[in-house]
């Protein structure tokens, strides 16, 4: 096939494209063309941490997140959504950058865009860091991602009681409404505290990590049970005595004002 290189060039109304007078057949006046970008955008490779394999629909929709956000320094794409089926309310994205954003505006794109539930957040590396050394939950969703760039995160957990409180505040749910709360709730809550047993333990988390010590600490196929929401008042017993025990370590913790610092 012939082919001619130009440039586009600024027009008053319209940009153009100028060729020789002197060329080729198939370029004559009146002609159809084709024009595309001699160098085109290369497509970004994402990076793959403890992530195994993707559907095919997933693989898309991170290429179209990794391309909406091309001018960050890092994307990170976290959370359920990178578990097998398609169990997620929503997608989980960090954007290292110290810029302000303009989160809900970049929600409502994609949710009109692609049909898709972004939760946004930009955070610079340092904060994030930090908030690897000393949020348990920041672990547990750190522990797989997708990327833009290659990187790997190195932890040493510091022990902050009063931030390990308000996470333990949240799993007293449970206990305070144990009738009414749904499988996936109850859970979300037990991984939590979960989360913070292994965190004050100087254990490493991840998703596995956390259901192999539910049904460690609940019994067999306790995962399954709290998901399906067959529970009976032995789990519940078992989770207030957790609980409190916890809750006294924080305490005791809080009143001598010590953060503990553990290499990982």
């Amino acid at each position: 096939m012939v082919e001619l290189i130009s440039r586009i060039s600024k027009g008053t109304r319209m940009d153009q494209i100028y060729i020789p007078k002197e060329r080729m057949p198939g370029f004559e006046l009146g002609a159809t063309v084709l024009i595309k970008p001699v160098l085109e955008k290369a497509k970004p490779k994402p990076y793959y941490y403890k992530v195994d394999s993707l559907e095919p629909i997933k693989n898309i929709i991170v290429a179209e997140i990794l391309n909406y956000f091309e001018d960050f320094d890092n994307v990170i794409i976290t959370g359920s959504f990178l578990e097998k089926g398609f169990d997620f309310k929503d997608i989980d994205v960090l954007l290292t950058t110290d810029k302000k954003i303009d989160a809900k505006s970049i929600e409502n794109h994609f949710e009109k865009k692609f049909g898709i539930g972004l939760h946004v957040i930009a955070i610079g590396f340092k904060p994030l860091i930090r908030g690897l050394n000393t949020d348990p939950l920041f672990q547990m969703m750190l522990s797989k991602f997708v990327s833009k760039g290659r990187v790997l995160f190195k932890t040493k957990n510091e022990v902050n009681y009063k931030l390990l409180d308000l996470h333990l505040l949240e799993s007293k749910a449970l206990i305070d409404n144990f009738d009414f709360l749904a499988g996936h709730e109850k859970y979300k809550l037990t991984r939590n505290l979960i989360a913070i047993k292994l965190f004050m333990e100087n254990k490493k988390i991840s998703p596995e990590a956390v259901d192999a010590e539910i049904d460690n600490y609940f019994g067999k196929e306790a995962v399954i049970n709290i998901k399906e929401n067959l529970l009976d008042r032995e789990f519940l017993k078992k989770y207030k005595e957790l609980h409190n025990k916890i809750f006294n370590d924080i305490l005791a913790g809080i009143k001598n004002g010590s953060k503990q610092k553990h290499a990982h």
